[in-house]
Parts: C-alpha cells; sequence; structure tokens
C-alpha cells in the first residue's frame, strides 16, 4: 500500500468517526444545557420549600439545571408573569408552572406553544390553560382530598346534625384563600359537595333544608339555597390572600360563632389556617372561647402540625409537597426530550393528634 493510500484511508476513517460522534456530542451538549425554570405560586409558606426541596432533588436525578422562584405572596400576580417573562427569554427546554392567574400569563402560554416548549402544571396547574400548551400536570386531586376532610367533620358532628331544625340551624363554614387559584376553589368545592352528600344520605335532612352562600365563585347553580334551612354552608373569602386580610376575615368568622352557631369551620390551605390561628391566639382559644367548633385544615407547616398536636384542630389534609416538586422536574425533563406524558395524582391524607407521628403520615408533614 502506497503512502498516498494509506493517507487516504486514514483521513476517510477520521470524517467518519467525526461524522458519528457529532451527533453524540450535539446531544449530550444538548442534555447538559437543559434548563427548566420552576415557577410557584409563592415562596412564603413551608408548603413552597418542600416543593422546592422535591424539584432539586429530580434536577440533581435528572442532570438538569433548574431555577425555583415564586412572587413574595399569591396576591402578587403580575410578579409571576415577570418571572415567567424572564424564564421565557432564557429559551428554556420546558417550564413547570403553578399560575396564579391563568389570564395574566396567555402571552407566555401562547409563546410557549408557537415554540415548541413544554410547560408542566403543578399543584393547581394551569387551568383553562390554551389547547396545547399543558403537557401534563403533577398535583393533588383537591376536589378529592378536600372531600375527605368534609368526612371526618361530619363524622364528629353527625350527632349534633341529627336534631338541627331551621329554628336553630348550625352553620359549616368554607374557609377559601380567595376564588381565582384552581386549588384552592377546587379544595372548596370539593368539600361543599361533600357535606352535601353526607348530609343527604346520613341524616334525616334533605336538599331543601340546606343552605350553600357567601362568595358567588363558590355558589353553584345547582347549590341547594333554601329559603328556610337547617344547615347553612357558608363559602368565605378574604378581601385578599394577604395575611392581614386573611386574619381580618377569620377574626369575624369567630365574632359571629354564637350568632350563628358556627360548629365547623374547613380551611383550604396554610393561609388559611395561619389567620384562624392569629384570630384564636395561635389555637389557644379554639381548646377554650371556641371550644365547640371543630376547624379541619390544608397542608401542613409548623404552627399547623402544632395545632392538630394540641387538639386545637380535628385534623388536617396533607398533600406531599415533594412528590409535586419532584413529579413536576421530572415530568418537564421527560417532555423536553420528547418523551410522552400525562398527569400524576400525588396523593394526600388526613391526620390528626393520634396518627401524624406514624412513618407513613410524618414523612408529608413539612415544617
Amino acid at each position: 500500500m502506497t503512502g498516498t493510500k494509506r493517507r487516504m484511508i486514514v483521513f476517510a476513517l477520521i470524517v467518519v468517526m467525526v461524522a458519528v460522534s457529532l451527533p453524540l456530542y450535539a446531544r449530550g451538549s444538548s442534555e447538559e444545557a437543559m434548563y427548566i425554570p420552576v415557577i410557584s405560586k409563592g415562596l412564603q409558606h413551608q408548603f413552597w420549600q418542600t416543593v422546592k426541596a422535591g424539584a432539586d432533588d429530580a434536577a440533581a436525578e435528572f442532570g438538569v439545571d433548574i431555577t425555583f422562584e415564586g412572587p413574595p405572596s399569591e396576591a402578587d400576580i403580575q410578579e409571576q408573569v415577570i418571572m415567567f417573562q424572564n424564564a421565557m427569554a432564557k429559551a428554556p427546554s420546558a417550564v413547570a408552572l403553578a399560575a396564579l392567574d391563568t389570564s395574566s400569563v396567555l402571552d407566555q402560554l401562547n409563546e410557549a406553544i408557537r415554540r415548541n416548549i413544554p410547560i408542566i402544571g403543578f399543584d393547581s396547574g394551569v387551568p383553562e390553560a390554551p389547547e396545547g400548551a399543558i403537557y401534563a400536570n403533577a398535583s393533588t386531586n383537591n376536589y378529592a382530598a378536600a372531600g375527605l376532610g368534609a368526612e371526618k367533620m361530619f363524622e364528629t358532628l353527625s350527632a349534633q346534625l341529627d336534631t338541627v331544625s331551621p329554628r336553630n340551624p348550625v352553620t359549616i363554614v368554607v374557609f377559601n384563600q380567595d376564588a381565582t387559584s384552581e386549588s384552592v376553589t377546587r379544595r372548596g368545592m370539593g368539600f361543599r359537595d361533600r357535606m352535601i352528600e353526607l348530609l343527604v344520605s346520613e341524616t334525616p335532612l334533605t336538599r331543601n333544608d340546606i343552605r350553600v352562600q357567601g362568595n358567588p365563585a363558590y355558589v353553584a347553580s345547582d347549590s341547594p339555597r333554601s329559603n328556610n334551612p337547617a344547615v347553612i354552608i357558608d363559602m368565605v373569602v378574604p378581601a385578599s390572600p394577604r395575611t392581614t386580610d386573611v386574619t381580618a376575615s377569620a377574626t369575624a368568622i369567630f365574632n359571629r360563632v354564637q350568632e350563628q352557631n358556627i360548629r365547623g369551620i374547613f380551611c383550604s390551605n396554610e393561609g388559611t389556617v395561619v389567620g384562624v390561628l392569629a384570630a384564636t391566639n395561635d389555637g389557644a382559644q379554639l381548646a377554650s372561647t371556641y371550644r365547640d367548633v371543630l376547624v379541619v385544615g390544608f397542608d401542613a407547616g409548623e404552627a399547623q402540625k402544632n395545632a392538630v398536636r394540641q387538639g386545637y384542630f380535628l385534623g388536617s389534609i396533607t398533600q406531599d409537597p415533594y412528590q409535586i416538586g419532584y413529579k413536576a422536574v421530572e415530568l418537564a425533563y421527560r417532555a423536553a426530550n420528547g418523551e410522552s406524558v400525562s398527569d400524576v395524582d400525588t396523593g394526600a391524607k388526613f391526620y390528626d393528634a393520634s396518627n401524624m407521628d406514624q412513618p407513613d403520615i410524618a414523612q408529608l408533614l413539612y415544617d
């Protein structure tokens, strides 16, 4: 073989090797550069810190870069819009989003569709998003989870509910932080509907004995609206989700406990729990002044766990915030790689003083 032929063969081999390796190199570079912003509804509650922990672990597991951010409070819609805008400007591979207000981020969602950027909803997701924008959701079935809270409250109240009448009606308050968040509204509606079902199926009452009243967003067209009710389900929403407004609304509820014979309060998230505790001396008055009022919370956090442990609350519903964060990033990673993804229910359980230290429950109760 001549030197010239030998050089031509070596050159040809080099060309083949480069041609084979370039796609692998490009794919590896793409994986290294994969960026997934995770945009939550806030950072003020411990719930979001646990979501972040799950997201961080998933990022490490799948080898992606993430940022985790949220506005100072769930009332700061415009700040979340700016976060989403900034994230889209960085050419993300996918985005995980828990929208405060879908209508406020429609421009970014439509941009994601045009650029084929997958959006993964988490927690409350992105309700009523444009078709094709949301690839999947990682979230709790909030409607069913809140229904579990109604069942637990009903078990304790049932003996009293057998004897109620229009002359001595009982009021059950469903305390919702807002009327826009998908997770909060689904919980309020889930508790409302399950309580109505139980009242009708497990007591002598009929729908003609029940009145649903309060914030119009929570009063369905088919909700019972008796003019002479034995049980009133009062759907309460504060002026805003800010802590001061939520606490003021909680204080107003307790100021009418005796007048309206309020026997139960369902708090739809950690924000409303904080308001209730602030209005009752960190819950202490629930064991004295308001000892006849049953409170069921939602989520966890140090203050809420203490209220449950002390017996101030009947109990609370816990999501799995760690899995919400983890699955949101995992779904985003898989969608960015072109894999087919679908919704994931991250689960919920009821906890009280008797079971909150059991391993299967304790691991879900963030501080």
